[in-house]
């Protein structure tokens, strides 16, 4: 049961909303609710206001902007991303991902933004925007600011988003070459994660690489020493070249030890990941993603 007494409000408009919530963060947006309402259930969270952002308009939308960026709304469901056809012809591994999040009732109805926000470090989306170089719209009372997603998970269930903040949209470049993710999880969550988006030259030179691996710490962590390998580097010469430098990269990963495994355990299941990632990725001869 969920604990009582709590006020409910329905606004219509983003600006009712963050006032609803209040300046003092007394107030909580709602939507999905998978984790909110059980941590609710549990006596973790307490709040004043449970503000619903169901009705409000545009939050769900995904489409091209005029930079030809790709633009999720923070409202979209899982299964909504994963059934969009953008997506789908754009980004297939974030189709992917968000068809395997969890369970059936979480993809259902839990959303990318509530993902986000909540903070959780055993989640795959955090990782995969992190590595498309997502920039997270956060609105509220002083205005919108774009937040990196590498910079916006804080800590464990710490964002850097104010209280009175709304997580409006997510938008990312259009992928020029292949997107991809693997994941080890153990139950629904997963215990090590990694992502990786590259763009390739005409010559088959890789032009840039982003490579993000999550679930091992409180937020996603790039392996500069394989993205900066990578620059320059023919595909043919991909695997060695990252062989080079792997177990530095690796060793120099943040890495909580728990449930999900030790240190040592953790690291190498990245490098496995990875080198998994790394052969899709060179598979693709037409460098699409």
């Amino acid at each position: 049961m969920l604990p009582s007494p709590f006020a409910f409000e329905k606004p219509t408009t983003i600006t009712e909303a963050i006032a609803a919530v209040g300046e003092e963060g007394d107030g909580m947006f709602y939507s999905g609710g998978t984790e909110l309402l059980l941590a609710m259930k549990m006596r973790v969270i307490h709040t004043e206001r449970l503000v619903d952002i169901k009705a409000l308009p545009g939050l769900d939308l995904i489409a091209l902007n005029d930079a030809n960026e790709i633009e999720v709304g923070a409202r979209c469901t899982h299964k909504n991303i994963a059934a969009n056809a953008l997506i789908r012809q754009h980004v297939p591994a974030l189709s992917s991902l968000c068809a395997n999040v969890a369970n059936v009732r979480v993809r259902s109805v839990g959303t990318v933004g509530g993902n986000l926000c909540f903070g959780e470090p055993h989640a795959d989306p955090p990782t995969m925007l992190a590595a498309l170089n997502a920039r997270l719209m956060l609105q509220g009372p002083k205005g919108t600011r774009a937040v990196c997603a590498d910079d916006f998970i804080r800590g464990e269930l710490e964002t850097v988003r104010e209280p009175d903040e709304l997580l409006t949209k997510i938008v990312f470049p259009r992928p020029t070459g292949p997107v991809t993710y693997r994941r080890f999880k153990h139950g629904e969550r997963p215990s090590v994660n990694v992502a990786m988006a590259w763009s390739v030259d005409a010559d088959s030179t890789i032009k840039a690489a982003r490579v993000r691996v999550g679930a091992i710490g409180p937020r996603p962590q790039p392996l500069k020493a394989v993205e900066d390998v990578l620059l320059g580097c023919a595909l043919a010469d991909v695997r060695s070249a990252i062989e080079v430098v792997l177990d530095a990269a690796l060793g120099e990963l943040d890495v909580n030890q728990d449930r999900h495994g030790g240190a040592d355990y953790k690291r190498h299941l990245a490098g496995v990941l990875l080198m998994r990632n790394v052969e899709e990725a060179v598979s693709r001869r037409d460098n699409l993603p």
